[in-house]
């Protein structure tokens, strides 16, 4: 059964467990009013016969059905029980409808079935005389009696006295018809505003289902409408799209990885190509000769080497990026900042004796990994080496603040357009591909400066205009 059917028929059943409860008790309490009216009413009709027996002499049951007609008597004798006389009880439904009584004695309805006998022992004491009172059929027919039976000390009898139960169960068989038709109508009017109340209240779970279908189908953007706190299907919608939010975002980024990835993979298979197709081209050209020409030979070991060399530099590049790719922690040893950029600075003037280089360095201590953290300075000056005219002077700063170690390498090159500022920390990317060949690199320099520090918990940025040279700045935190 689906949650609808569920709850209108709980709703249904509760209802109905009530309704019939309610029904049980009134159809039982009315009853046992009418019943005791009915006794009430026997016990006058008990006196009334007592007052004709004191007066009827030699005929009391003629007396008693002139006196009392509508009311069933029947004497017996004290000892034994047998009956002594009786009388009947008018039958006026078997008279004519016109209101005029028809000549000759009137239709009697047929008798209460009692007892053969009755006996001293089946009464029970109340109101300080042998009274029973219990119910009979008729004889014959329909008909049911309620019966007053009683040893009087005051007469010479045993007095039965009985009244119909026409009128009485003639308003209970009313009442019950009423409670069955007011309940079918509280039940179907139950079932139709359940119907409603139900469906309004879940409609958003369609909505719920509905949004589900279309994310299945693949549109991650969906949402469920009229998510609100106050309601637990409000609370529900808000957060199913507080997952739906979680789930977009995570398909998003792993299709940015999965691309990333495919790129990177592309890109270290061509740059990994070059090298190799360098150095068959030198173990060709040793074979078809080269040994035996002294020249040959040591071009083609020379090649072989350099490309070697460059095809493992570039090899232990993506290592490095995949270590930190993966998460694998760094050393972790305080590290004066100046000393590491001042020892890149000479290592580079070194390298490049015609170009200026300026150094302005703080105090500053972090927390990492030496090696790595010299490695990001020697990857940007290299960098102002391969993309900047031989002329071109550097500025190196070291500063503080705000809890962070700030290095900055400023140029004065050609600089670079806004989109490829915003790109050249990208693995493999190249703003200037004509250089690529040239200068020997590879696109992977910068991308290990970015991976180097977020693994020590920093950042990169790039700031240039073409003409105007080029920032690279790392902010790096400051061991507290």
């Amino acid at each position: 059964m689906s949650l609808r059917q569920r709850l209108i028929v709980g709703v249904l059943v509760l209802a109905g467990v009530a309704l019939v409860g309610a029904d049980v008790a009134t159809y039982a309490s009315l009853r046992s009013f009418l019943l005791k009216r009915t006794d009430s009413s026997l016990e006058i009709d008990h006196r009334a016969v007592e007052s004709v027996l004191g007066s009827a002499g030699s005929m009391p049951c003629e007396a008693i059905g002139r006196q009392v007609p509508a009311v069933y008597v029947q004497l017996r004798t004290r000892t034994s029980g047998r009956v002594v006389c009786s009388t009947g009880v008018p039958d006026f439904s078997q008279l004519p409808r016109s209101g005029r009584t028809p000549p000759g004695p009137p239709p009697q309805k047929a008798p209460p079935k009692l007892p053969d006998t009755l006996s001293r022992s089946q009464f029970s004491n109340a109101g300080g005389e042998p009274t029973r009172y219990f119910d009979a059929s008729a004889t014959k027919g329909g008909t049911r009696y309620r019966v007053r039976a009683s040893l009087d000390p005051n007469i010479s009898y045993m007095l039965v006295v009985a009244r119909p139960l026409d009128d009485v169960f003639g308003t209970l068989h009313r009442l019950l018809w009423i409670e069955l038709l007011v309940t079918a109508a509280v039940l179907a009017a139950i079932v139709l505003l359940g119907l409603w109340v139900v469906r309004l209240g879940l409609r958003p779970l369609d909505a719920i289902g509905k949004t589900a279908a279309a994310i299945a189908a693949g549109d991650l953007s969906q949402r469920v409408e009229r998510a609100e706190g106050r309601t637990e299907v409000g609370r529900l919608g808000l957060a199913l799209n507080a997952m739906l939010g979680q789930i977009e975002t995570a398909f998003k980024a792993r299709a940015a990885s999965e691309q990333k990835l495919r790129r990177f993979v592309a890109d270290a298979s061509h740059e990994l190509r070059t090298p190799l197709a360098a150095i068959r081209a030198y173990a060709e050209l040793f074979t078809r000769g080269a040994e035996r020409r002294p020249d040959d030979l040591a071009r083609s070991m020379a090649g072989i080497s350099r490309e070697s060399e460059r095809m493992s530099v570039l090899v232990e590049d993506l290592l490095l990026l995949a270590r930190l790719d993966e998460g694998r922690p760094l050393e972790r040893e305080p590290v004066e900042l100046e000393r590491v950029v001042g020892e890149a600075v000479d290592t580079a003037l070194t390298v490049d004796p015609d170009r200026k280089i300026e150094l302005d360095a703080e105090h500053a201590v972090v927390l990492g990994d030496r090696d790595r953290l010299r490695q990001i300075v020697d990857n940007l000056l290299s960098n102002v080496r391969a993309h900047t005219p031989p002329a071109t002077p550097v500025r190196v700063s070291l500063s503080t603040e705000n809890g962070d170690a700030l290095i900055e390498v400023a140029d004065s090159g050609p600089g670079m357009k806004a989109e490829e500022a915003e790109r050249v920390f990208e693995r493999f990317y190249r703003a200037d591909t004509s250089r690529s060949r040239v200068s020997g690199g590879v696109g992977l320099g910068l991308s290990i400066v970015a991976a180097v520090a977020e693994a020590h918990g920093g950042t990169v940025s790039a700031r240039s205009e073409p003409g105007n040279g080029s920032t690279f700045r790392i902010t790096l935190p400051l061991l507290s």
